[in-house]
């Protein structure tokens, strides 16, 4: 009876550590296709390479290096690798309660740094001190997605409003900017996401748990049968 849930769970940790691997591989095609096909806007455009894309294709990787590890080790029965698996799964729900604890903790330091980052970002653009070209086209792509403009409104950039803040052409001597500075939007944005980030992450960090015991599991009857380092 014991030896039947035993393999029972091998199989299950298998099929779901496969399934996970899939979505890894599905997460990173996607982030690799949003790379090559559209721009994509980061939300902070100082870190431009923190961007949308970016972020799916390192979250692939891991997902995926992951899962695998777990499906091969319960498949091939090696405690090695489950007890990596065990330690890679620990490791990643640290890191992610940590953050999640830290930007509760830190919210306000959080969006004041936020909030200079952006305007010495935007003073460097305005200015032309900025080393990385790609930063100008970065706010063009920010502030025509959240429909805002500057930081806190168009008066942010002077006299050098780029086109981007126009809200249809920028063809009349003064044309109609977007109203709302990209600050407030992003905080917004930031506040309507929040229940749904937090559920994810609580979704994570069971799914976590689950696939830790499952492994420890796993690992404990490899051991007590003899089973060891079977390949």
């Amino acid at each position: 009876m014991a030896h039947g849930c035993l393999k029972c769970l091998k199989y299950t940790m298998c099929v779901t550590n496969f399934l996970c691997f899939m979505c890894g591989v599905s997460v990173l095609s996607f982030g690799i296709y949003l790379m090559a096909k559209f721009r994509v806007v980061a939300l902070i455009p100082e870190l431009a390479n923190f961007n949308i894309a970016n972020m799916l294709m390192v979250s692939g990787i891991i997902i995926t290096c992951v899962s695998f590890l777990g499906f091969l080790g319960a498949l091939k029965e090696n405690r090695c690798l489950l007890l990596m698996y065990f330690l890679l799964l620990f490791l990643l729900m640290v890191v992610e309660l940590t953050a999640a604890c830290l930007l509760l903790v830190s919210d306000g330091k959080i969006e004041s740094v936020v909030e200079e980052t952006l305007v010495k970002g935007l003073e460097e653009v305005k200015n032309g001190k900025a080393k990385n070209s790609t930063i100008l086209n970065e706010w063009d792509l920010l502030q025509k997605n959240f429909d805002c403009c500057g930081v806190k409104n168009e008066s942010d950039w002077g006299n050098k409003v780029p086109t981007s803040c126009c809200k249809s052409q920028c063809t009349i001597p003064r044309p109609p900017f977007r109203e709302k500075g990209c600050y407030k939007k992003l905080k917004i944005w930031v506040e309507d996401n929040f229940l749904t980030i937090g559920i994810s992450v609580i979704a994570l960090c069971v799914i976590e748990v689950l696939g830790m015991c499952f492994a420890m599991t796993l690992y404990c009857h490899i051991s007590k049968s003899g089973l060891g380092y079977k390949l």
